[in-house]
């Protein structure tokens, strides 16, 4: 693929997933039900929370933030993107207006102990069983970018995976989460469909990597029935499962950018992460040309995306690389 090619994805899927990231916000943590008769579909602002309307959250922020670290140093650099999250979350940075207005309660606490000297960058994410939110799985872009473009080997992906997710989340479920949505997103930048892309995912043995117990939390996304589940059989949380689980339901239920995220945007509840994380599979799949003019022209600081994209890309592309 050349360099071209690649800065299309990169730029298609951040802004895929910025732009329903952005769209999201302001119903986030409303009911599903609230939004039956009068869907939302369009750009909107002071809602859930006191923004403007096309201000993306927490998911965009530190997924660039991920994109500004690795493109400065041109490896994976742990130490320098929690730096840089402390910088977003506490500082303000990387962020659409100036504001911080919404983090998780597991991000923020990994944040706090790495600032604080407490735990190591990979080790400062909580590990029990009730810190399985979605804050590393709406971050993980870069890294499936990285994955594939730098040819990781398929031991190499589980270490940077289980390690960039133990960031803020370090549970075995969490890192399973991200790892078959990294999985999945190579998938789809080496040319499968979405339908080829998500049944390849039957083929892997992440029994061995994350144990059954775990691996049997996503076994409606890993047999495929995920796919024909009636709507009320789909959460929206902000459980890491819940969250790929209606990512994946979304975006394999429609057949363009724009239906992929209005769907699962309406689902309710977590809607700015579930609308990103489906946002980007649609970008990556449909491209920049189809994320509707009037969703990109609301968008905040949307050069500002497209500067660190192309930034990314272009390291991504660099021959000298360190590694660890």
């Amino acid at each position: 693929m050349d360099s071209e090619d690649k800065q299309e994805k990169v730029t298609s899927g951040l802004l895929g997933f910025a732009v329903a990231d952005a769209l999201g916000v302001p119903i986030e943590f409303t009911s599903r039900w609230s939004h039956q008769e009068e869907p939302l579909t369009e750009m909107v602002g002071y809602g859930s929370h006191d923004v403007p309307a096309g201000t993306w959250s927490d998911d965009t922020s530190m997924t660039i933030a991920t994109m500004d670290s690795i493109g400065e140093t041109r490896t994976i650099d742990y130490d320098d993107i929690m730096k840089k999250y402390c910088l977003w979350a506490f500082k303000a940075q990387y962020t659409a207006t100036g504001k911080v207005f919404d983090i998780g309660n597991g991000t923020g606490k990994a944040l706090s102990s790495y600032r604080d000297h407490i735990t190591t960058a990979v080790e400062s994410g909580g590990k029990d069983v009730y810190s399985n939110g979605n804050g590393s799985l709406m971050r993980m872009l870069p890294i499936a970018f990285y994955a594939f473009y730098r040819n990781l080997s398929d031991e190499e992906i589980t270490e940077v995976v289980d390690s960039y997710s133990g960031m803020t989340h370090g549970h075995p479920i969490s890192k399973l989460g991200c790892h078959i949505y990294c999985d999945f997103i190579r998938y789809l930048l080496e040319g499968k469909n979405k339908e080829e892309a998500f049944d390849l995912l039957k083929n892997h043995n992440y029994v061995d990597l994350y144990g059954d117990d775990t691996t049997s939390k996503y076994s409606r996304i890993l047999d495929g029935s995920i796919k024909g589940v009636d709507i009320s059989k789909i959460s929206s949380s902000g459980y890491i499962v819940d969250t790929l689980e209606a990512c994946f339901w979304s975006f394999l239920s429609s057949n363009n950018y724009e239906n992929a995220v209005v769907t699962a945007v309406n689902l309710g509840d977590d809607t700015d992460t579930v609308g990103a994380i489906t946002g980007s599979m649609a970008g990556v799949v449909y491209g920049k040309e189809s994320i509707p003019k009037r969703w990109l022209d609301a968008l905040q600081r949307k050069d500002y995306l497209e500067d660190i994209a192309l930034r990314f890309s272009k390291a991504l592309s660099a021959r000298k690389w360190l590694w660890f």
